[in-house]
Order: C-alpha cells, then structure tokens, then sequence
C-alpha cells in the first residue's frame, strides 16, 4: 500500500504501527490465559507461553510466577513507565526451559504477524525513476521494474519516514482517547539504508524545482509499505554462543570491502555496503534475543545505550535508531561474571549493566504433573500441553503407562513404562528440588509436592489448602536433579532388558517404579554434575517416594482383589441417605414416595456385610454402639454436610451427592483394605501368587486381578504381574 494508505489504516488499527516492545506484549496478550496451580497457588497463565500454533512443540512448561512477571516487566517497558532503558534477563540453571523460551517466541510471533490484527509492515523503495539514477541496490547491479525495488533492511517502520515534527502530530492524534499504558511510540528515524534512498530522491527532485519534496519521495513509484512476517532475521534477531565476531558486527553488521570500493560515494562510507546482518538489526522492529549471555559478557556493556538512546552506531557519523525489545538468556555463571567486581563498590565498571537488567530466574518444576508432562515429551512424541484443571483427570495422566518403540539387533521392540514409573520418576525429581529446611512436622516432602501440584494435601478432614502453610517458595527448584539426568536413566533402562524373566509374558521389556527409582540412586555416583553433599542427600529424600509409588500400587492391586466386591452407587446413595435421616431426626422418602423413619436394619447389613467394618457385636440389636455412631457422625456425616454447604440449596438430599465430588466419601464408603481381602477371599494364599496351583481360589483371583488391571488401569499382562508380585511379595506375612 501507499503511505497515505498507510496512514489511513493505522487509524483504524492502531497496532499496525506499534512500538516493538507494545506488538510483543500484544502477541501474548492475543491468546488470552487459562487458570493452573503451581506452588500450590491458583495463577492464571498466558497461554502463549504454550506454544499453541505449534501444538505446543516448544512450550515452557511452569515457571508461570516468572512468566508473569517478564509480561509485567514488558507491560511497563511498552507503557514507558520508568523501565525503558530495561534489559529484560533470564537466569536459571541448565534444562529449565530457557532456550524453549526463546523457540517460543519466535514461533509465537511469527505465528502472530499472519494474523490480521497482528500484520508487521515496513518500506521498500525505487528511485530507478528519478533523474540519472544510480540504482539503488546492496551493492549489486541494478535492475528493472520489480526487481528495483529494495526493502529496508532493518525492518524500519513506515512512521520512521515522517519527519519528527510530522510524526509526533500524527502520533498524538493516534494516541487521542488511548490509555497511557497503550499509547503509540515511534522515535525511530529512517534506517541509514532508506536515508540514502531518501535524501538521493530529494536531491533529484530540489534539482527539477519541486517544492513539494516530501509528496515527490514518497510517492508510490518510489515508496511503498509492505506487509512482512516476522521470523528470525526479519524483525527477531538471535546471538547463538557460537556467534563471532567484533562486538560491532554481532550488534549491527559489517562493512564489505569490495562493494564500498565499486561505489561513487565521494569518500564516504554508503550505508549500501553494510551487511545489516548483526542481531540487533535482525530484531528491529520486535525482539532480540541474546542466548546464552555468558558468552557474550563483553557485548553486553554495548548494549548500554541501546536501552538508553535505542541507538547503534555502524560508524563514525553514522548511527541508526532501533525499535527493538531485548531480553538476555544465560546460565547461572552470567551472574558470577557479573558479580566479580562487588568488592570495589562504588567503582564496579558493570554497575550501569547490572542496574538495566531486570531478572526473571527459571527454576526447576516443582509440580509432579509438569514434571511428568515433560519427561512424557522428552521420551515420546508428545506434545501437546495438559490443560486441564480437574485434578483427578490430571492425576490419571501422570499414574499411565507409556509404551515406547525401541530399535535393537532383533529389529523394533515395543518397551513399557508401567503404569506409576513416569509417575515415580517425576515425584523423585521434584522431592529431590524442594527446601526441607522450613518443613513443618506435619508435612513430609512428599506431602509438599502434592501441596505444590494440587494446592492441598490430604481430604476430607484431615484436608489442608496450601495457605495454611508458610514456605519460602524462593528455597525451592534452583537445584536439584534436571529432567536431563531423569530423562537419561528412563532412556537407558528403556533399551537395556531388565534381569527378569517369565514362561509366557515378556516381563524384561517392562520398566517398573522401582527400576527407575534404583537407576536414578544408583547413577548419582557417576554424575559429575552432583556434589558428594547432593548426593547423600538425594539418597536420604529416596524411601519416602518409594514408599508412596508402592501405597499408589497397593491401591490399584487391592482395587482389582475386590473388583467384584463393594458397594453399589444406588446402595451407597440409599445409605447415605438413610444415616442422613437418622443424625438429623429427619425421614427418608421410600419408593412408593412415603416418609418413612430411617431403616435401622439396612443400615446395619451395610456397614457389617457391605462394607465389612463392624460386627455384631458393635451393635445392640440394630441399634449402633459407640463406634458405629462415630463413625456415621464424624465420617459420613461430616462429608455430607460439607458437601450440603458448599452447594445449599432449599432441599438437600443423599442421592443430590455426587460422590466423585466427596472423597471422604469416596474413599471410606467404597474403600479397600487387605482386612477386606481376607474377609471377602477366606480361601486366598498370596504365597501362590507367583504360580498359583491350578483350580484353586488363588488361581482364580489372580486370573480376575490381572484382568482388571489390564482392562481397567492401564496395565499389560507383563506390567501387571510385575506388580501384583510386588504388592502381593510385601503382605504375604499378614496371612502368616
């Protein structure tokens, strides 16, 4: 389009022709937040930093504490409030997601410039029409019609083509009626590229007598604005580690030689013979990304004044103005590098450095979900970001099998990770990156990391949120084992057969909880990224997970035990109901629509033969003892009336309970324990779980477990009997 058109079309999108640091924040600002919990705490999260174009390919997964705080940082930046001159910088240890960070955005804002409110523009020009014209070229021959047409090489805006006072007429009509914090900026003037164009016309055109200098450039023949999508190198600039160079040509380009040589410049250098390939003018326009900053420490004193003037010079008397946002990625060394002149005070030559640069420090997840997510995509194809907010589904995520194809001298082997291994491994790695200093003694680190990914621990009762406690979030996940060493140990278990064997499953392709829990012990030794210190204190953090992964298999073995067993939905609803009445001398509503008063008897038969906790001798004819009554008061009824509260209405009754929604509930009423096994299975001998005689109850109890697992929790055949023996192996003494 022309400029007026332009013009024309900033006025009814504004964005169009906004500042660098404004079009970034409005790229993440497009695909809006979604709520999660992490650190225990309720957040809402930009869903950008999800990588969503991209199925979520390059996500950073938590962190969103930190995430938060770079948008506000960035929020303040484009408002021009008091942080214009910032160098956004992120710190952390190794694999914490800072290079998915910087993949992230690149991908995002590409992404974001095809979309209509996010379309990017600059200029191009053609003076192959004005009198005796050279050419305008990067130092090639010129050549016609379209191909005279060159685009400006820093990504320059077309508001830069307006004289200041112009500009700032137009910007504060632009600006009229708009927030502070969204306003316009446009300080930039043209590129030292387009200012060769632009003053060659003029001069062309002073000469023919035109008094009308600036309609003469900038008309279509000779200027135009053109949409571009940005990408790397066009609008985002990134400095590799390997990059090299003078700090001059990583920051701008370099002059080339021979091209200065074949042009008339009258002795001075043409902008038309610079390379404009440094990193900040590749980011001109949106971002520039310094990658691991650390090898870079010597340019980061040049960039000073870029933050300050959003100037850099290409020469002596030649300087181009720059619209970019940058932000600095490093390890944890960039702060010591930084930090090596403290002890001079008030004479630290990095002062000025240290104070433009705002920190955003990644750590390592704290959340065995996220935890999980990731080691799922390092070790598959996955990608794609878990979203949901119920923790139940959640929790199923993380407890599956994975199933992965492995390539040996026998060709592809399918291998398992049984189901709670992911699980295990993730539970470790997070227990391993938590503060036990401040810990209360009511809470072990494995409570902690369930406060940590869910916000509570425990239920019912005996629940308690994540603000009851006081931690020092600071403590926890700047160090601890990396999802690198976890990633590697499931590796190396996935292509080594474990030492195992059975007559008809393939039990040694299966990886267990406790195969990975040994791996990750046993090759602490060898890791030389952990201190002697970490590692004796990794191995102490061990029982704890072991001993939950083994609680979480014991529940899915029992469950299978008793499959056929418990209570049914309707009976469990009829007895709620039922207790309800009695506690509170109401009635209940029998099938025939009468009130009657709560049945006694039935009440009994429940808790006696269904749900096997009492005795007759815990009663007095139907009537309950002590026991009983304390049970239906403080257990059931407690559930029923915090259920009846959080959602009151006119009329409560049991069968309004949905149980899902009540796991005291839940887990008391349809609960499993091995007391129920052995009253249900009187004829069970778990010693012959291993290879149980054939026709005997044991046989057919493991036939009906195995079967369940398999159907019903994820487990193969292999994966199942690995557990059940496992389960089985440590209760075997309670039948002695």
């Amino acid at each position: 389009m022309s400029l007026e058109e332009y013009v024309d079309h900033v006025f009814e999108h504004p964005l169009a022709a906004a500042h660098a640091s404004r079009y970034v924040l409005a790229a993440i600002e497009a695909e809006g937040t979604r709520p999660v919990v992490e650190g225990g705490e309720q957040r809402q999260r930009y869903r950008f930093f999800d990588d969503p174009h991209n199925d979520g390919e390059h996500a950073v997964l938590g962190n969103t504490a930190t995430l938060n705080a770079f948008v506000d940082d960035l929020r303040a930046v484009a408002a021009g409030r008091g942080k214009a001159e910032t160098i956004l910088w992120f710190a952390g240890p190794t694999a914490t997601g800072k290079s998915e960070l910087k993949r992230c955005l690149v991908n995002g804002l590409r992404e974001f410039s095809k979309t209509p409110e996010g379309r990017r523009y600059t200029i191009e020009w053609n003076i192959a029409g004005a009198e005796e014209s050279p050419g305008l070229t990067y130092g090639d021959e010129r050549l016609d019609r379209e191909d005279d047409w060159y685009e400006s090489p820093v990504q320059s805006s077309p508001l830069s083509v307006f004289p200041p006072d112009v500009r700032k007429e137009l910007l504060a009509e632009l600006n009229r009626g708009r927030d502070d914090t969204d306003k316009l900026r446009a300080d930039a003037d043209l590129d030292p590229f387009c200012r060769e164009a632009y003053e060659f016309l003029e001069e062309a055109y002073r000469r023919e007598g035109r008094t009308d200098l600036f309609e003469a450039v900038t008309d279509p023949k000779h200027l135009r604005v053109k949409n571009y999508v940005v990408d790397r190198g066009k609008g985002i600039g990134v400095l590799h580690s390997e990059d090299a160079g003078s700090p001059k040509e990583r920051l701008a380009g370099s002059w080339m030689a021979p091209l200065l040589a074949q042009m008339d410049s009258k002795g001075r250098k043409n902008p038309q013979a610079f390379s404009y390939d440094g990193v900040l003018s590749q980011g001109n326009g949106c971002l520039t990304v310094v990658e691991d900053a650390s090898q870079h420490a010597d340019l980061l004193q040049k960039l000073l004044n870029v933050p300050d003037e959003r100037r850099v010079k290409l020469d002596k008397g030649i300087g181009m103005d720059l619209d970019t946002q940058l932000v600095v990625i490093s390890n944890l060394d960039l702060e010591a590098q930084l930090n090596k002149h403290d002890d001079r005070q008030g004479f630290d030559p990095l002062k000025a450095l240290k104070r433009r640069l705002s920190k955003h420090e990644f750590g390592y997840l704290t959340s065995v979900s996220l935890e999980a997510q990731l080691l799922r995509r390092e070790l598959t194809s996955e990608t794609a970001v878990w979203t949901e907010t119920d923790h139940d589904v959640v929790a199923e995520r993380v407890r599956e099998p994975v199933t992965v194809s492995i390539r040996d001298r026998e060709g592809v082997q399918q291998r398992e990770l049984a189901p709670h291994t992911v699980e295990a491994a993730a539970l470790y790695s997070v227990v391993t990156r938590l503060d036990a200093s401040s810990l209360p003694e009511s809470l072990d680190l494995v409570e902690k990391a369930q406060l940590y990914d869910r916000g509570y621990v425990g239920s019912g009762e005996d629940r308690r949120d994540a603000d009851e406690f006081d931690f020092d979030g600071d403590a926890d996940g700047g160090n601890g084992i990396p999802v690198t060493y976890t990633r590697d140990v499931l590796a190396d278990r996935l292509h080594a057969d474990a030492d195992r064997s059975h007559p008809e499953l393939p039990v040694e392709h299966v990886v267990t909880p406790r195969d990975v829990l040994d791996g990750m012990v046993e090759g602490l030794e060898a890791a030389p990224v952990f201190s002697d210190a970490e590692r004796a204190e990794f191995e102490d953090r061990l029982v704890a997970v072991k001993d939950y992964v083994h609680d979480q298999q014991e529940d899915d073995v029992l469950d299978a035990l008793l499959s056929e067993e418990g209570a049914d939905p309707a009976d469990v609803e009829r007895y709620v109901d039922h207790v309800h009445a009695w506690a509170t001398d109401d009635t209940v509503t029998n099938d025939r629509g009468e009130d009657e008063q709560p049945d006694a008897l039935a009440m009994k038969l429940f808790e006696t033969e269904t749900l096997g906790k009492f005795a007759d001798a815990d009663y007095r004819g139907n009537q309950p003892r002590e026991g009983v009554r304390t049970f239906r008061e403080d257990t059931v009824m407690t559930a029923v009336t915090r259920h009846a509260w959080e959602h009151r209405d006119e009329e409560f009754r049991a069968r309004d309970i949905d149980l899902t929604t009540v796991p005291v509930l839940r887990d008391v009423l349809a609960g499993n324990d091995w007391s129920d096994v052995d009253r249900v299975h009187p004829d069970f001998d778990p010693e012959q779980w291993g290879d149980p005689p054939e026709g005997t109850a044991t046989a057919e109890l493991k036939e009906q477990a195995i079967e369940y697992l398999v159907e019903e929790r994820g487990y193969s055949p292999a994966s199942a009997e690995l557990a059940s023996r496992d389960v089985l192996s440590e209760v075997t003494h309670r039948w002695a």
